[in-house]
């Protein structure tokens, strides 16, 4: 009898065939049924056979079918008639347990069609195994509710919703759309939301809606760079403006440095600066325009939201006549988010990294051939060894106000000795008397004991090791 190759006690392997892409495995279950199942009794004959084939792991690079020759049982109490159980087989498919289990967390990683193609299934077999998988980890794993939460729009297929953990720069959730009632609902439903305190956005109605309505407590920020964005904008405007004044070469040239009016200033080159300096010269507008781009983008400069509303209001009424109707987007945006807007100055919070995953999600989305919102929110999600389990530090917040200080009437300043030695209670010159207090006891941290300990809680998909993974093909 050949050895069992299969790696599963519970099977006796008669014969094995080998082509050049797989592995025929012929087995049968090693211990028969003793009684029947419907009624328990032990009075059960044979009562003939099939073959079943099963899918089972790839080995050595081939695809694996394990055909057990399954018995068929008759009762004579009852008269009913059964088939032995399979042991170690997925009770919904012709596979084994881990198989299953492999495929799910493989096609987390790889494409549906390289898996199916591995494991000598069909595309929708890996799908629906993946659809159960996903369903078992949305069960079993929860995401720490941010205290510095944000909601910003992302890419896939169209928007959505993505929930991040601006404090440890994780993603929490994306949600199948960025409707009022979608983001109210999530938030809702959310274990800890009392506990929110700051939300970074965009300026989408909905989002502010939702957390006002859910999330009373929790003070909103704007996101500044969707802000700052909007000057931008409002210089192109200006740019494309002109163009019917020049002629078909200038209107290349201009399109040609359109990046050099959009950098900012500290940041041209020589040569940009001498490219800017010509546009500006022989166009004024355009160098007002640039001017008015700087103004806005230095508003964040300022450290505090008086600084910033003052600055903001001088830069307001410096804008030309001529240029009004390109930056009036902006004094528009700032009057209907005044308070969310200039909140940034006390809480400078953003969705930056959650920005810069746009570009690496459309990069996957195309090596799968066009994955559905279920999939990919799935994938970035439950991407293996991308959890974090550690919570970030806060970050450093600006000391307002000093602390006050016990002051002393003797010593420069310093206690008096009696002070140091003496309960407050001591009478004045009882000194003598006095035996030194021990310091109190400070508790001792105790170090975990084992490294689940440490993987108690989880923060989110850590976005930073989800990027890298994306660029090095692991997902």
């Amino acid at each position: 009898m050949p050895a069992n190759i299969l790696n599963l006690p519970t099977y006796i392997v008669t014969r094995i065939e080998e082509t050049d892409h797989d592995y025929h495995v012929y087995a049968q279950v090693k211990d028969a049924p003793c009684a029947c199942g419907q009624c328990g009794s032990t009075q059960i004959v044979g009562f003939g056979r099939r073959e079943q084939m099963i899918r089972d792991l790839p080995m050595h690079g081939k695809r694996v079918g394990i055909y057990v020759d399954t018995r068929r049982y008759r009762c004579r109490s009852c008269g009913r008639t059964f088939y032995e159980l399979l042991p170690e087989v997925d009770e919904k498919r012709l596979m084994t347990r881990r198989l299953v289990k492999w495929m799910g967390q493989q096609s987390i990683k790889r494409t549906f069609a390289s898996v199916a193609e591995e494991t000598g299934v069909t595309d929708t077999t890996v799908k629906s195994v993946f659809r159960d998988y996903i369903n078992e980890l949305e069960a079993h794993i929860r995401f720490e509710t941010p205290k510095w939460m944000g909601i910003d729009e992302i890419h896939l297929i169209r928007p959505r919703c993505v929930v991040a953990n601006i404090q440890n720069n994780t993603v929490v959730d994306i949600l199948k759309d960025r409707n009022k009632k979608t983001v109210a609902t999530y938030l809702f439903k959310l274990d800890g939301r009392d506990q929110v305190k700051y939300m970074a956005m965009d300026m989408w109605n909905p989002y502010r809606d939702a957390v006002r309505e859910v999330l009373p407590q929790a003070q909103i920020v704007v996101d500044k760079f969707h802000v700052q964005r909007m000057a931008n904008d409002a210089l192109e405007k200006a740019r494309k403006s002109m163009r019917e004044q020049l002629t078909p070469k200038q209107r290349r040239g201009l399109m040609h440095d359109r990046f050099v009016l959009l950098k900012r200033e500290r940041e041209l080159t020589p040569k940009d600066r001498f490219l800017l300096d010509g546009w500006v010269k022989n166009y004024p507008v355009l160098g007002e325009a640039y001017r008015l781009k700087e103004g806005f983008f230095s508003i964040w400069d300022s450290q505090t939201p008086p600084d910033a509303q003052k600055a903001y209001q001088a830069w307001a009424n410096s804008i030309p006549q001529e240029l009004v109707s390109f930056y009036q987007p902006i004094l528009t945006a700032v009057g209907n988010w005044h308070r969310e807007i200039f909140g940034y100055f006390e809480h400078p919070i953003t969705n930056a990294y959650t920005e810069s995953l746009n570009n690496l999600i459309r990069v996957m989305n195309r090596l799968g051939r066009g994955y559905s919102f279920e999939a990919l929110r799935a994938k970035i999600l439950f991407a293996e060894g991308a959890f974090k389990h550690t919570n970030s530090k806060p970050k450093f917040e600006r000391q307002r106000e000093a602390p006050a200080m016990k002051a002393y009437e003797v010593g420069y300043g310093l206690p008096e000795m009696n002070e140091l030695f003496m309960p407050s209670s001591a009478p004045s010159g009882a000194m003598s008397r006095t035996v030194a207090q021990p310091p109190p006891k400070v508790p001792v941290l105790r170090e975990p004991s084992t490294q689940t300990e440490y993987l108690q809680k989880n923060y989110g998909v850590d976005i930073s090791t989800l990027a890298r993974m994306i660029e090095n093909g692991e997902i």
